[in-house]
């Protein structure tokens, strides 16, 4: 399994409308994609204008491929794009070790 880490940062006062955008998008975009395992979205506390989505695949290139190469991450910008104040920053990530 593929963790993918995108760090986002939205514009100035638009939390509480990317609070709802972010969710919907992942839930009826991106969970339709090939791969795709489930998702957490965190909000920073110190800085509200900054979120970490993090979303688990299969597979690297059910991201990077399939998702990316689609349709569906046309959809799943054109939801959440408005809102970013620059690009997000994405990396991948395998799992090492675990404790719960």
């Amino acid at each position: 399994m593929i963790l993918e880490v995108a760090d986002i940062r939205i514009q100035p006062g638009q939390q509480a409308a990317f609070d709802a955008a972010i969710v919907h998008g992942v839930t009826t975009v991106i969970a339709r994609a090939k791969g795709f395992r489930g998702y957490k979205v965190n909000k920073c506390v110190e800085t509200p204008e900054r979120y970490l989505l993090m979303i688990f695949w299969d597979t690297l290139e059910n991201h990077t491929v399939d998702f990316r190469g689609g349709p569906l991450f046309t959809q799943w910008r054109s939801i959440v794009g408005p809102f970013f104040a620059q690009p997000p920053q994405v990396e991948h990530f395998t799992l090492l070790g675990k404790s719960l």
